[in-house]
């Protein structure tokens, strides 16, 4: 009797064959994969990496063009965000009253006098600690104490202070000024 051939277990394939295998059976899954699988001609390797060729072109464009639209995208939100503000900017100076808008101003002065006094004592030093406490603790209490009389004096937030005029506002004002400088002062020496 003649000695029988061993047949290759799909184990020992090897890996190019083990590629066609998974290949013709994703490809046709009716079909039944046989243990006796022919090698792949060079003309059907062609044909497969011609294939992939125009998915993988296909893959290239969709993410260029992708990214082509986020960089048109940021100007686009950028023109946006500028109309916001210009829209906004626009509300308030046609809508608030004038004496809003010169308490916001002097809001904003105290804002960059507290910022120059906290850089000028980062740059050249502290050595008068009292004195820098006492000029920033000045320049944000009467921030804080505009910003109450603005609340007060605003006409949208009438319904808020029915029971407090402009005056008293004003004259609160001026007393919480006078009992800040006067403790401000005092810590100085």
């Amino acid at each position: 009797m003649p000695p029988k051939k061993p047949t290759p277990s799909p184990a020992a394939a090897t890996p190019s064959a083990n590629r066609s295998q998974h290949s013709s059976a994703s490809a046709a899954p009716s079909k039944p994969a046989s243990s006796h699988s022919k090698t792949q001609t060079p003309s059907s390797t062609s044909t497969s990496t011609s294939t992939t060729a125009p998915k993988l072109a296909q893959q290239i464009n969709s993410l260029t063009n992708t990214t082509n639209s986020l960089s048109n995208a940021a100007p686009r939100s950028l023109q946006d965000a500028q109309q916001i503000l210009l829209g906004m900017w626009n509300t308030y100076v046609d809508k608030t009253p004038q004496r809003v808008k010169l308490l916001d101003t002097f809001m904003a002065f105290l804002m960059l006098v507290g910022v120059l006094q906290f850089v000028y004592c980062v740059i050249a030093g502290n050595y008068p600690f009292n004195a820098f406490l006492a000029g920033f603790s000045a320049t944000v209490g009467q921030f804080v104490l505009t910003a109450s009389l603005r609340i007060q004096t605003n006409p949208e937030n009438e319904k808020e202070f029915r029971n407090t005029s402009d005056e008293r506002a004003f004259a609160d004002f001026v007393f919480g000024s006078m009992i800040l400088h006067f403790f401000c002062v005092n810590f100085i020496n």
